[in-house]
């Protein structure tokens, strides 16, 4: 009897140590569970821009190359030796002022002696030509023979025609010498020389420099046969020419040329072997800024969108052929909406349905939400640079 108490005694206290362990593993059991549960996930931060309404040019945009409306190549007429260089180079130099000279002394010596023969010439016909005045008048009353007024007659032509040699030789000459004073013929701007003074000059050697005339300066670039068929089509819808649409050229540095300018060559047919139209405008150049061999972009104005609603090309996904926006609404929820795309205008995309003016847009972040998701909106930071102003209509729209 003593022998069962004494084992059921020991069985409860194993039992009260087992149930005192079984608490503590599960109380550590629930302090390890609560301990590894997530938090709530933070509601996702985005970016966001406002949908506004602005006139939006479309334009068409070609590569130009600058150059002078007049090349004028400056070349030696006269062989000699370059002694002087009478302008600063990349300077204007007005038509008929004088660039270079070459060494006259030669030329001066042969116009001395064409001077020199054309006496001797003159000479010899005022003999002749007195020669045949006596003849003549005893010729009348055959007081001397017919042979004498033919020989009186042949020595008057011949030396006639040798005074007129002599003219020609002497005013030859004259030109030659005028020829060592090597002038503009147009007023432009000068070149850099390629001849060094004491180089000998020839006719047949190279040029000594170009100068160009820049105001107004020229711009040359190249349309397609389709891009030449749409700015037709637009100018004769206005009531206009080709020849009529202005011109805006953008420089190497993105600025737009104060001048407009307006076409005034269009080739007379199509390159086979490019399909292109070489085209040239002329800009006005007055303070003489543009150069020729500079580079620009020549944009043409097709027409203006009114209240176009433009947003970041980062907004717009495209998934499937389709063009989606994310919307954020009043109550800062997600709203994941197609749209249809038009022209994209510089970092922006122009949207033609599916939008309206205010809604908040997603511009940062849209791969961070779901439809019906809750977020934070701040303000879009652009990147630097401001949006382009117009929109090339050779981007075709998609929609």
């Amino acid at each position: 009897m003593r022998s069962n108490r004494s084992a059921l005694s020991s069985a409860g206290r194993r039992f009260k140590w087992a149930a005192v362990g079984l608490a503590g593993i599960a109380l550590l059991t629930t302090t390890a569970c609560d301990k590894g549960k997530a938090p709530p996930p933070a509601t996702p931060v985005v970016q966001v821009v406002e949908a506004t309404q602005r006139d939006v040019p479309i334009y068409m945009e070609w590569v130009a190359t600058l150059d002078g409306n007049i090349n004028a190549v400056i070349r030696p007429q006269v062989t000699g030796y370059l002694v002087k260089q009478n302008y600063r180079e990349g300077d204007l130099v007005k038509q008929g002022q004088l660039m270079f000279e070459i060494d006259p002394r030669t030329f001066e010596a042969a116009v001395d002696e064409a001077k020199g023969i054309r006496a001797q010439k003159v000479a010899r016909f005022d003999t002749t030509s007195a020669n045949l005045a006596r003849v003549k008048p005893l010729a009348e009353k055959n007081a001397v023979s017919q042979k004498d007024l033919d020989d009186a007659t042949g020595a008057f032509q011949s030396a006639k025609a040798e005074l007129e040699a002599a003219d020609a030789n002497l005013k030859t000459a004259k030109l030659n010498l005028g020829f060592t004073r090597i002038t503009s013929p147009i007023t432009g701007i000068a070149g850099i020389a390629k001849a060094q003074i004491g180089d000998l000059l020839s006719p047949s050697g190279d040029a000594l420099t170009t100068v160009s005339s820049v105001d107004p300066i020229k711009v040359y670039f190249n349309i397609s046969e389709q891009e030449y068929l749409k700015v037709a089509n637009a100018a004769s819808a206005a009531g206009k020419t080709p020849n009529d649409v202005a011109l805006d050229l953008v420089l190497v540095d993105g600025s737009t040329y104060p001048h407009q300018g307006k076409v005034t060559v269009l080739n007379r047919q199509a390159d086979v072997t490019t399909g292109t139209f070489k085209v040239a405008a002329l800009f006005p150049n007055a303070n003489n800024l543009l150069r020729p061999g500079q580079f620009g972009r020549i944009r043409a104005t097709m027409k203006v969108v009114k209240g176009a609603l433009l947003v970041p090309q980062r907004a717009v996904t495209e998934m499937q052929g389709k063009f989606l926006l994310a919307i954020v609404g009043a109550d800062n929820k997600v709203d994941i909406r197609p749209v249809a795309v038009g022209e994209r205008i510089g970092s922006d995309w122009l949207i033609a349905a599916g939008l309206k003016p205010g809604e908040r847009v997603i511009a940062e972040g849209t791969q961070k939400v779901r439809p019906g998701m809750t977020v934070e909106a701040k303000p879009f930071l652009a990147a630097a640079g401001a949006p382009a102003k117009a929109a090339p209509a050779a981007s075709a729209a998609k929609e």
